[in-house]
């Protein structure tokens, strides 16, 4: 098992975890479902992402907006601005930083959200297993690239179709990013405050960016790469 462990430590000493284990042979994480019934703006059909392939005869409910249920329902009545430590704990390394709810929130809801089920946002799930929370963008476009360019190895291994001109990965994102504004109008209505629906326009204006930084910012990574260039991999 391979566990990934949030603590929120606030500024008047309340503290809150959120557990999440992986199966490393099924690859599937558990620990971000509500054990409840799930509330009614969970349900498919409730401000649905207009680019969603799901349907309510066979799937009752959303499953991003079901995976973020205790996420929202802890958060609700804290302010985005508000300060709080946040302590995330991966298989005995720790990484920590005095940041915001809205970000704080944010990393978790980045990792929820890629294991959650939802088609658009399961491209994203190997970055989820080799989580980095609070990630710059320039470390971001540089996991997300790899992701993408490792996934056409494997379908390129498999006699697939495959392409590495990063072109899919640009769609990928602008696909996220029409999942991002429905789940933020979803969270209007779930929330009385704004510390999630903050977190996911925060997430949204960082999707919006990568696409349109992908190019530069590898481009500008080459020279990292030299050795590759002066490799002969014939000898």
């Amino acid at each position: 098992m391979k566990t990934i462990d949030y603590k929120f430590i606030f500024t008047d000493g309340r503290e809150k975890e959120f557990n999440f284990i992986w199966d490393r042979e099924k690859f599937e994480m558990s620990g971000a479902k509500p054990a409840d019934q799930p509330p009614a703006w969970t349900e498919l059909d409730f401000c649905k992402c207009p680019n969603c392939p799901l349907h309510s005869a066979t799937t009752k409910n959303c499953p991003l907006a079901v995976s973020l249920v205790n996420l929202v329902s802890y958060f609700d009545g804290l302010k985005s601005f508000e300060k709080v430590y946040l302590e995330v704990t991966l298989e005995g390394k720790k990484i920590s930083q005095d940041t915001t709810v809205q970000k704080a929130v944010g990393a978790m809801m980045g990792l929820v959200s890629a294991v959650s089920g939802c088609p658009h946002l399961g491209f994203f799930k190997p970055m989820a297993y080799f989580h980095l929370p609070l990630a710059d963008r320039e470390n971001t476009i540089y996991r997300a690239s790899s992701m993408y360019l490792l996934a056409q190895y494997f379908l390129a291994k498999d006699g697939r179709k495959h392409e590495i001109d990063l072109n899919g990965l640009n769609a990928i994102y602008k696909n996220l990013s029409i999942v991002n504004s429905s789940v933020a109008d979803r969270l209007r209505e779930a929330s009385e405050t704004d510390s999630a629906i903050n977190a996911i326009i925060t997430l949204d204006i960082f999707t919006k960016t990568v696409p349109l930084h992908i190019s530069s910012s590898l481009s500008s990574l080459r020279d990292l790469f030299e050795s590759y260039f002066n490799y002969d991999i014939s000898k």
